[in-house]
Formats: structure tokens, C-alpha cells, sequence
């Protein structure tokens, strides 16, 4: 019987706790449906991300490429409110957990679309910030967790490469005015830059390749 009951053990310690497939938070998640993703984009999204997710208005993200798993987080957290936007609430709130996963991984799967920086004055700056960070003033390089090309880490960091300008200005701006607050790291660093810094660094993130 002890030696059953040590076999029986083993068995339970050796078997793994999920899925080997897993596209969200959570346990025996099911492979997102891109059908579905796609019908659901077209239905929900696309007036304002455009059809194969690169948004044309600058105020709008472009979500082509974007990490899935951070997709679905940002959903989850316009739905719950812990990330305020009216419009996006809204929107989120059509949405079930399987739906956010569906439409994260179709929009994923379309390529970005390059962007261009602007602002040859400010530039040069933002490369400066986003390479290197600002060191007497503690601020980190943003390609520390976003990849010196803007790709970023999947599940961890979203990319931003070719994102427009205004849309990053935006948020980062909103990160130091503590009006987004889904992000303490954001926060704190996004707190140190002034407007100039913040422009600069969007600029250069939106010619970013």
C-alpha cells in the first residue's frame, strides 16, 4: 500500500496543472477562434482601428502586431475600470473574456504598419530618453522593457513601434497626470518627463523600426 500510495504521488507531482495551450489568464483556456475574432472586430472595432487593426486617426492606436495577452489585459481592465475610458468601457463591456481573446490574437496576427517621426528638432532627443533613459533624473530607457526596436516583450510589454505620436503622447501623458493608472512602472516613470520629453520620445517611438 506504500508503495501504491508513493507511486499514486508521484504521478499527481509529475502531471502538469494546465493545458500545454493556453491564450489567456487562467486554466484549460480555449484556443482563440480567429473567425470569431475577426467578425467581432469588424463589428465592434473597426470604425476607429480600421479593418486590419493600423488606425489611420492619429488619437487611435494602431493594435496590428500588438501582444495579444496585453490586449486582452487592457480589455479586461476598460471593462472592470481599473483603465477609464468612456468610449472604451463601453465598447469592453460588449465583450465576454472569450470574445477579448478571439479579437486579441486575430488583430495580433495582421502586420504593422510603419510610422514615421515628424519633429526633426525633438528626435534626436527621444532617442536620446528611449535608448539611454535621462540618468541624473533616475528615468529609465524605455527600450529596457520595450526592446531597442519598439517589439517589446510578449505578455510582459507591449510593443510600440510605429504607434502615432499623439495617441503615445496621450498616454503618457495621462500616466504622469495619474489619469490612467493601470500601470505603477508607467506611472513612475512617466512622472519624471516634462511635455518636451514626452513629445520627443513619442515622435521617435512613431518612426521606430
Amino acid at each position: 500500500m506504500k508503495l501504491l500510495a508513493s507511486l499514486l504521488m508521484a504521478a499527481a507531482l509529475a502531471a502538469p496543472a494546465f493545458p500545454a495551450f493556453s491564450a489567456g489568464p487562467g486554466p484549460a483556456t480555449a484556443k482563440p477562434d480567429l473567425v470569431k475574432g475577426a467578425a467581432t472586430f469588424s463589428t465592434v472595432c473597426v470604425a476607429c482601428h480600421a479593418a486590419d487593426g493600423n488606425s489611420t486617426i492619429p488619437a487611435n492606436p494602431k493594435l496590428a502586431q500588438q501582444h495579444p495577452e496585453y490586449l486582452v489585459k487592457q480589455l479586461q481592465e476598460f471593462k472592470s475600470g481599473k483603465r477609464a475610458s468612456a468610449v472604451m468601457s463601453g465598447f469592453a463591456s460588449m465583450l465576454s473574456d472569450e470574445d477579448m481573446r478571439n479579437v486579441a490574437w486575430w488583430v495580433a496576427s495582421k502586420p504593422a504598419a510603419p510610422g514615421d517621426a515628424k519633429d526633426k528638432a525633438l528626435v534626436e532627443l527621444g532617442e536620446r530618453i528611449y535608448r539611454g533613459g535621462i540618468a541624473d533624473r533616475n528615468i529609465a530607457a524605455c527600450a529596457g522593457c520595450h526592446s531597442p526596436n519598439g517589439a517589446g516583450i510578449p505578455s510582459q510589454y507591449p510593443r510600440l513601434s510605429g504607434q502615432h505620436a499623439d495617441y503615445t503622447a496621450a498616454q503618457l501623458t495621462m500616466f504622469r497626470d495619474g489619469v490612467r493608472n493601470n500601470s505603477a512602472q508607467m506611472t513612475g516613470v512617466a512622472a519624471k518627463l516634462n511635455d518636451r520629453e514626452i513629445k520627443a520620445v513619442a515622435d521617435y517611438i512613431a518612426g521606430l523600426r
